[in-house]
């Protein structure tokens, strides 16, 4: 079977979405599909074009995966009418290529202007392949939630997801919570939906001892660290951790907080802590680093926004649930993200945009060794038997079989033939 993902993000990007696409890509591709990938270029978390790819397209293969890569623009910072920007940027070249002859094409979204686009194109030829869309964020949720759009302008993303969404011959989404909203609110039938969570991107390792992992990254063996690791963005309202160290440096310090990534709201956060010593800022690091980052922390943080309760699941905690530190969660009490970390019993909720609040959470769990220990295990465990790979891998490889058997006979004709679409 020969099946095409297309997403804005891959390799060698190693946050969000791209590394569960990546996994996707090359598992599949190992046993035994035709897989093929169209990107775009490298940009994220950093939202600046990595100057190591250059030219208009790239055809290349990566970890044996051929991937073709689309330059589009990519915003300096961030704003609705700059997403928009860089989405029909990409769904523009993608659409205006010649897309891979596939039995089964996967748009993933975000982003939702481009995978429009796509199926669009898609959709208008005579032949054409079984259409799916995984959905990591919900747009209709994340604009509301965020406060980037209300009224008629969140009205009209609503009802563009929901068109996008409905149009496609399955969806896959991230959380049973996600597809709630899809059947209820975006209106796309239960027999489309498909739930596929998230996993560990990781391969499994022991975790250091925390002495060890900061002995590694030059860290101070005595500090008390609190570890925020992934994207600096607006929903994830960081500024709540920069006021958390504003109040340790107002109690003596007794904890180090510690912003580890990039992301769009990174310049502005670091300008809000320039005079506060609990507080510091480090670049994304490479696999062994990251991990070593992940056991040398005391505890590990999701920030959230309190509007945001439905719009995503931190990619971060698939990473988090498989490290030597518990998970502190400030996000509201029935959020996606409070219900995943209670699933997994692998740390502690304390209300979102609440730097006290987040300051003595972080103090209580590196007080009490034995209750950091008891999360760590079960969120080990969580991981183990419901965040696995090749489970995950299972449940993809089935989803691509019933969208293929949505339009058996288009999307064969148009293999047989060896019809670009």
């Amino acid at each position: 079977m020969r099946i095409t993902l297309i997403g804005l993000n891959y390799k060698p990007e190693v946050t969000g979405i791209a590394p569960y696409t990546a996994d996707v890509a090359e598992g599949l591709s190992q046993r035994g599909y035709d897989v093929h990938v169209v990107t775009g270029f490298p940009h994220y978390p950093q939202w600046a074009p990595d100057p190591r790819y250059a030219g208009p397209t790239i055809e290349e293969m990566v970890d044996g995966v051929h991937v073709t890569r689309h330059r589009h623009y990519v915003p300096g910072s961030m704003t609705v009418t700059q997403r928009a920007h860089l989405e029909l940027s990409f769904g523009t070249r993608v659409a205006r290529s010649r897309i891979p002859s596939s039995n089964v094409v996967v748009c993933v979204s975000p982003a939702l202007v481009s995978t429009g686009l796509v199926m669009a194109r898609l959709k208008a030829q005579p032949f054409r392949p079984a259409l799916g869309v995984w959905v990591q964020d919900l747009y209709s949720r994340g604009v509301i939630e965020t406060g980037t759009m209300q009224g008629s302008s969140a009205g009209a993303t609503t009802n563009l997801e929901s068109g996008i969404l409905r149009a496609a011959d399955g969806v896959a989404v991230i959380h049973r919570r996600f597809a709630e909203h899809a059947h209820t609110a975006l209106r796309v039938p239960e027999s489309k939906l498909t739930v596929i969570p998230n996993w560990t991107h990781m391969p499994h390792q022991a975790s250091m001892s925390r002495d060890h992992a900061r002995d590694l990254l030059g860290w101070s063996r005595d500090a008390v660290i609190a570890l925020h690791a992934g994207n600096m963005g607006l929903k994830q309202g960081l500024e709540n951790v920069v006021e958390a160290a504003r109040e340790s440096d107002r109690r003596g310090g007794p904890v180090q907080f510690v912003l580890m990534g990039d992301g769009n709201q990174r310049q502005i956060l670091e300008e809000l802590g320039t005079d506060i010593s609990s507080l510091r800022f480090v670049r994304s690091l490479p696999e062994k680093e990251f991990r070593a980052a992940l056991d040398a922390a005391d505890v590990l943080l999701v920030n959230e926004r309190p509007e945001v309760s439905e719009m995503a699941v931190p990619s971060k905690l698939t990473a988090y649930f498989g490290s030597g530190s518990p998970v502190l969660a400030a996000t509201a009490a029935g959020s996606v993200t409070d219900q995943e970390v209670r699933s997994a019993g692998a740390g502690v909720r304390v209300d979102p945009a609440n730097p006290a609040a987040l300051l003595e959470g972080v103090i209580e769990l590196a007080t009490d060794p034995d209750r950091s220990a008891q999360l760590v295990e079960s969120g080990n465990r969580y991981l183990r038997h419901h965040m696995s790979r090749d489970v995950a891998l299972d449940r993809f490889e089935e989803w691509v079989h019933t969208l293929a058997s949505a339009h058996p006979t288009k999307a064969r004709t148009a293999s047989s033939a060896g019809l670009g679409v």
